[in-house]
């Protein structure tokens, strides 16, 4: 029988309508934010730790944080220009804070969802510990060095000085969000309730085991229940109340609980539709509530087959993903959940339904977007096991600590409906038996790593497993006996079944990393095993460059031994460009699309990111990868895979531009869909019908330019589907600005994204602007960062000027923490300005 103090907590829940499902982002409900209130400088000192030292001259700010997007960037910075030629060094965080009335008596712990890297967490002035793995969420207990009657001190050391230690932008700090745990003697702990379920159309057989844990000093008798509630908030049913024993101080005990939901909704990438479990321990005898615990999932079940690839609630489909590493641009590493749902909805508007969170756990934020947004995860814990890639990477750490890391995020993760793959590592040089990258520099690294290695380093047929085969069973071990309802994976760039991971037997799944002309021999290789493309692609783009011809084919750079210029810095964005290990975009799609066994794919990469400029050095300082820009700014080769992936959506996207000299030779392609045929014509005067052909996912025609217009026109059974002109501009005349959100919460952490477009007096893009933009924010809000999508710029991302790119750049307002209107002005010399208003409430 419910109590009543129970029966209230879920009378809030269902006035709520469920919206608090989804409105914290910490990994543990029940913790309540610690971001706010620190202070912050660069320098190193043991003294700092003290309560006592005087940090009145330190820097104020908010956490999360990245010291290191604030920095210049530098030839001569030790992250090199693979790790994006920004600062590192050794920072502090200190914040004073009291124990409120409420707080007093109870077991008070700090959780941190990662800091980058080193980080060493003090209690006035008692050290709590060190965690080395910058993308590990871990938590301290308080109590017993809290002053309950004065003023408590928070220390934190964060040391990123020794580099490079990661192969592209790591940040550096305390760069995701902090949280703070008040919990009652008698609690669930951290990441203490694993949900699973057998489900079908029909029903979800659901098994809930909660951890209990007391801090009490006397023996205590417990009831412990849970309540499944709807995305409504009405709760639809719950689990027998249970009476546990808890005979003494630290005692602990594991509860399991099951609980059948009739036709249940499914999650899906359509229709991510959530539940909320919440569990309830009260004291048996005076049902005093002790802890409430809500954790919110989603019941869905999925199938990878060798033969057919992967199907969701019984659907066949391919998973069309991407990789992601997670610096957000001009914010750098520090987590803003507005910025990861705008890149989201990018790519959910481009068809993307999968996300790789390469190659390290993610923010806790991220797998809460995914699970709301319906975006399938490949949740991925290393980059690199015992050998090393860079001098001062993670391999030194892992012996010591690889069981803590992949076990934590196994725990924290395992609930999230959206993961459906755990991969152990990436490129792991334990693919063969001898490998070593760490006397490279860290460019040749990257690119030999896709190079392979001689049959001498694959294990023999027949041969007792390696070392490095024993160490993969060990690590899928320790995923399937903390989660036995995911496949496992790793992204594997050696496709030869003497890859030691692959020899191993512990892969669910085979995961190649391009290698696209051995995809026809995986059957054949590994019969029993479903097959994904784990890292695809590997083309090279600037937004807004073309190099023709455009059937013309540039693999930059030829081979990792032999050093590669080009005084453009640039890519053509014609997907005539690629990495030698990889394929363009049309190619890799091909496969994924002629062959029923490929899973699917995860292209490299959804979004530029800084670092790993391949396949330029200095000045270059951020990647040519991604589908879209740095700025968050989409390249041509976005509508191709919206053209295949969103059949929903009609599509008719022609480029390039057309501003050239007269006369000038030019190719002119279009991505379109829903149509059977598409006509081009410059200046009314046809240039020819296309048609689909196999294989090939564009249109295309050679012509000579003249000023104008040009025009493309898709058609369907001789009916017009859609059209797309684009106009000679001329001179730069006007800014204009454009918000992708006109309104944003005034929480302080808000952001609207402003598009800067250059403009001719008619309205045209000038694509050949690289006019100086300043910007002037008034009223509720701040800029928060300037871009353009330009890997070759050296202007500094926290400036309130930028030039554009291609004739655009990018504008990031921040709300301020006050609710009203935030005015938001452009002005560049000789254009007239431009400004527009973004209201917060």
């Amino acid at each position: 029988m419910l109590s009543k103090v129970n029966l209230i907590v879920l009378a809030c829940l269902a006035l709520f309508g469920g919206a608090a499902i989804f409105s914290a982002s910490a990994a543990d409900p029940r913790a309540e934010s610690f971001n706010d209130g620190w202070k912050f400088s660069l320098g190193d000192a043991l003294e700092m730790a003290s309560p006592d030292y005087d940090d009145s001259n330190w820097r104020n700010l908010s956490l999360p944080h990245d010291w290191a997007i604030e920095g210049d960037f530098n030839i001569d910075n030790p992250s090199g220009t693979g790790g994006g030629a920004l600062p590192g060094g050794i920072g502090w965080y200190r914040k004073s804070f009291t124990i409120s009335p409420a707080q007093q008596g109870k077991k008070t712990f700090i959780d941190f969802d990662g800091a980058y890297m080193n980080s060493t967490v003090f209690i006035n002035g008692h050290e709590l510990g060190t965690r080395p793995y910058g993308y590990a969420s871990f938590s301290y207990d308080l109590t017993p060095y809290l002053k309950t009657d004065g003023e408590n001190v928070i220390a934190v050391r964060v040391d990123n000085a020794e580099q490079p230690n990661s192969r592209w932008y790591s940040g550096c700090g305390i760069y995701r969000n902090v949280w703070l745990r008040s919990l009652n003697e008698i609690h669930i702990p951290l990441w203490g309730q694993q949900i699973s379920a057998d489900v079908t159309d029909s029903i979800a057989a659901v098994t809930i085991r909660t951890d209990i844990v007391s801090n009490a000093r006397k023996t205590r008798n417990i009831s412990i229940y849970t309540a499944l509630i709807d995305a409504a908030g009405k709760m639809i049913g719950k689990t027998e109340p249970r009476t546990v024993r808890l005979s003494r101080k630290n005692a602990s005990a594991e509860v399991t609980a099951k609980l059948d939901l009739r036709t249940p909704h499914l999650w899906s990438t359509e229709d991510p539709y959530l539940y909320t479990l919440a569990t309830f321990i009260s004291d048996a005898k005076t049902g005093e509530l002790l802890d409430t615990y809500l954790q919110t999932t989603g019941f869905r079940y999925f199938n990878f087959d060798p033969k057919t690839g992967f199907s969701l609630n019984g659907k066949a489909m391919k998973i069309n993903g991407v990789c992601m590493h997670h610096d957000l641009g001009a914010l750098g590493a520090a987590v803003n959940t507005r910025a990861i749902e705008r890149q989201f909805e990018i790519l959910k508007e481009m068809g993307v339904n999968a996300y790789r969170a390469s190659h390290n756990p993610p923010a806790p934020e991220v797998l809460d977007l995914c699970d709301r947004m319906g975006i399938l995860v490949m949740d991925e814990t290393f980059d690199m096991w015992r050998k090393k890639k860079t001098s001062h990477d993670y391999a030194r750490y892992f012996p010591d600590w690889h069981e803590r890391d992949l076990t934590d995020l196994i725990v924290r993760d395992r609930n999230h409906p959206s993961v459906i793959i755990y991969s152990i590592g990436n490129e792991v040089l334990e693919q063969w038996s001898s490998a070593k990258a760490d006397t490279l520099t860290l460019e040749q690294a990257n690119l030999i790593l896709n190079f392979g290695h001689g049959k001498e380093n694959l294990a023999k047929e027949g041969e007792n497993l390696s070392v490095n085969s024993l160490l993969t069973k060990k690590l899928a071990g320790m995923v399937k006996d903390l989660d036995p309802s995911r496949p496992v994976t790793a992204g594997c760039n050696e496709p030869d079944p003497g890859n030691h991971l692959f020899r191993s037997g512990a892969l669910d799944i085979i995961g190649y990393n391009y290698h696209d002309n051995w995809f026809d021999s995986v059957p054949g290789w590994f019969p029993d095993k479903p097959f994904i493309i784990s890292e695809s692609v590997s083309a090279l783009m600037t937004r807004g460059y073309y190099r023709m011809p455009s059937d013309s084919m540039y693999i930059w750079p030829k081979r990792w031994d032999i050093e590669f210029r080009d005084s453009t810095f640039s890519c053509s964005s014609y997907d005539n460009c690629h990495a030698p290990w990889g394929n363009t975009h049309e190619g890799t799609l091909g496969h994924v699309d002629s062959k029923d066994f490929i899973a699917g794919q995860f292209i490299w990469t959804g979004f530029d990111y800084l670092g790993e400029p391949t396949p330029f050095g200095w000045p270059a300082r951020s990647s040519y990868f991604g589908i879209v820009d740095l700025a968050g700014i989409p390249k041509d080769i976005y509508y191709m895979y919206q053209s295949q992936w969103r059949p929903d959506k009609t599509v008719l996207h022609l480029f390039p531009h057309w501003n050239w000299q007269p006369g000038q030779e030019i190719d002119m392609w279009a991505y379109y869909n829903n149509a059977d045929e598409v006509e081009l014509f410059i200046n009314g005067e046809s240039q020819g019908i296309r048609k689909p052909e196999p294989g090939k996912y564009h249109a295309s025609w050679r012509v000579s330019f003249q000023p104008g217009s040009v025009k493309a026109v898709s058609r369907k059974d001789g009916r017009t589907v859609a059209t797309r002109e684009i106009r000679t501009a001329g001179s730069p005349y006007r800014i204009r600005l454009t918000p992708d959100r006109q309104s944003i919460k005034a929480d302080g952490k808000d952001l609207s994204y402003v598009l800067v477009e250059i403009l001719d007096k008619d309205g045209n893009l000038c694509p050949w602007a690289e006019n100086q933009v300043t910007f002037d924010v008034k009223g509720a809000g701040f800029n928060a960062g300037v871009d353009n999508g330009s890997p070759i710029s050296l202007e500094h991302f926290k400036d309130n000027k930028r030039k554009a790119f291609y004739g655009k750049a990018m504008l990031i307002v921040q709300n301020n923490g006050s609710e009203g209107p935030v005015s938001v002005t452009a002005t560049s010399p000789d254009l007239k300005p431009f400004t527009t208003t973004i209201n917060s409430f």
